[in-house]
């Protein structure tokens, strides 16, 4: 198993990931569940700054499906904040690369993977597509706070 460096508080490289803003109630069901763009393909170092990033209501995420043939080797077990998360990848497929996040007893997230290469103009596009114009962006310089699903 490896150790996942903890993300720190304030860091210029922070979580870039966009969520759908949703009402608590009468929640429809996605394909896409949101938008992340990884500074790089290196899974082991981009995991914790994703997991940290998430709304705290997802729960603790315990396995991380990724596709695509683009992320550079990891082991099947990340210890990330005190947790174990399992790792795992598909074969890649003809459609857009995602990472599917999986907290047992909560529930499961796929978020699409916007290309670490993006320039911001194409990362905005994609980002925006996969959760309309509605959603939170997450992007920021440091680590935010959530309370349910909203950023503070």
């Amino acid at each position: 198993m490896t150790l996942a460096p903890p993300p720190l508080l304030f860091s210029p490289v922070g979580v870039r990931l966009r969520l759908p803003s949703q009402p608590e109630h009468g929640r429809m069901p996605r394909p896409i569940d949101g938008a992340w763009w990884p500074r790089s393909y290196d899974l082991t170092s981009e995991l914790p700054w994703l997991l940290d990033g998430l709304p705290r209501s997802w729960g603790q995420i315990g396995g991380v499906l990724v596709d695509g043939a683009e992320w550079s080797p990891f082991p099947g077990r990340l210890l990330v904040a005190d947790g174990v998360v399992r790792l795992r990848r598909t074969a890649p497929r003809h459609a857009p690369p995602t990472v599917c996040l999986v907290a047992p007893g909560r529930g499961r997230w796929d978020l699409l993977v916007v290309p670490p290469t993006a320039t911001e103009e194409e990362a905005g596009r994609l980002m925006e597509g996969a959760v309309g114009d509605s959603g939170e962006d997450r992007r920021g310089d440091h680590v935010q706070d959530h309370v349910g699903d909203r950023v503070v």
